[in-house]
């Protein structure tokens, strides 16, 4: 098994790609890649569509899945509000691929059973299997789909993330084989000769306290424990530090409570999404998730020493946890 990574930041998707790909085929020499990830950003719009074919021509018969996003990042380099393009790709023998595409008027009812989850995702129900899942926020219910996969799966990882980089339904781009989708899920199970493991590090910080959503629809949050979400942030952002008001104005986010029966949530304990627009006027937040009354809410910052911080410490105890159980 072998990986690769590589990003570019040329203001051409066609040159960044060729870019990109000439430094995965240095590290992977002769071996074809099985798998393609590939994330694209917002600038890159008018070239969506071409990616898959310049994926066939480069590597010839593997699997591309992959999203458009706010920002990039691979081989330890980071690229936000400008063009980007990453990409990895991944030699693995043994392992089988299944790929899969869902919207959400596909997805199985509250009742259904297990089987009919293994259907929706290529997979007969008990088999070990991994999972990689990338979800348009505006188009599909991000949660529903994994407690449905956590009910059929429970044993399974289950990694992803939500497509970003537009601000309207059918803005965002998913990739899946040679297929071009602007709404639904797009993933892969991986099941044989693999195992993965999981480390996760938000790299963001709460600031504020944990409120209630007392007004939503779909994607636009309009109230907060009876507030305008704008009248919340213009008072947190009062008591704020200079360099915390510095970071706000590029690096907001709203945390999303994963259990809602947790009454007191602390740092970890939230999925962050993106903040994408805010009508001043209406006092409207729009935000990447499908959102529901009664949910706790919290507002987030990102920065680099929090995010880098963030990660040391879950690398760290993951190598240890491993170390514990190998000896």
């Amino acid at each position: 098994m072998k990986w690769s990574s590589a990003v570019s930041g040329k203001f051409s998707l066609a040159e960044a790609f060729v870019e990109a790909a000439d430094n995965i085929r240095k590290d992977l020499g002769d071996a074809a890649p099985d798998l393609v990830v590939a994330f694209v950003s917002a600038h890159h719009s008018p070239e969506y569509e071409t990616l898959p074919q310049l994926v066939s021509d480069h590597f010839g018969e593997t699997l591309l899945v992959g999203c458009s996003g706010g920002g990039v990042i691979g081989s330890g380099t980071e690229i936000e509000e400008r063009p980007g393009f990453a990409i990895a790709a991944a030699v693995l023998p043994g392992v089988r691929l299944s790929p899969f595409h869902i919207e959400t008027d596909s997805l199985p009812d509250g009742d259904a059973p297990p089987e009919e989850w293994g259907g929706l995702v290529k997979t007969p129900w008990g088999q070990e299997a991994a999972f990689l899942i990338l979800a348009d926020p505006f188009s599909v219910d991000g949660e529903r789909l994994l407690m449905g996969l956590d009910y059929a799966f429970p044993d399974s990882a289950k990694i992803g993330g939500m497509a970003s980089g537009a601000n309207r339904e059918g803005g965002n781009v998913l990739y899946l084989g040679d297929a071009v989708h602007n709404s639904g899920a797009v993933g892969i199970s991986l099941s044989g000769n693999v195992v993965v493991d999981t480390v996760v590090a938000q790299g963001c910080r709460p600031i504020g306290e944990p409120m209630h959503v007392t007004g939503c629809e779909r994607n636009l949050l309009t109230g907060l424990d009876g507030r305008t979400p704008f009248e919340v942030l213009r008072e947190l952002f009062a008591g704020l530090d200079e360099r915390d008001r510095e970071l706000a104005q590029h690096s907001l986010f709203l945390g999303v409570v994963m259990d809602e029966f947790n009454e007191s949530p602390q740092q970890g304990d939230f999925l962050i999404r993106n903040i994408i627009g805010l009508d001043a006027q209406k006092g409207v937040l729009a935000v990447g998730e499908l959102l529901k009354e009664g949910q706790t809410v919290q507002f987030h910052l990102r920065d680099a020493e929090t995010s880098s911080q963030d990660l040391d410490a879950m690398l760290e105890q993951y190598v240890a946890n491993n170390t514990q159980s190998n000896q």
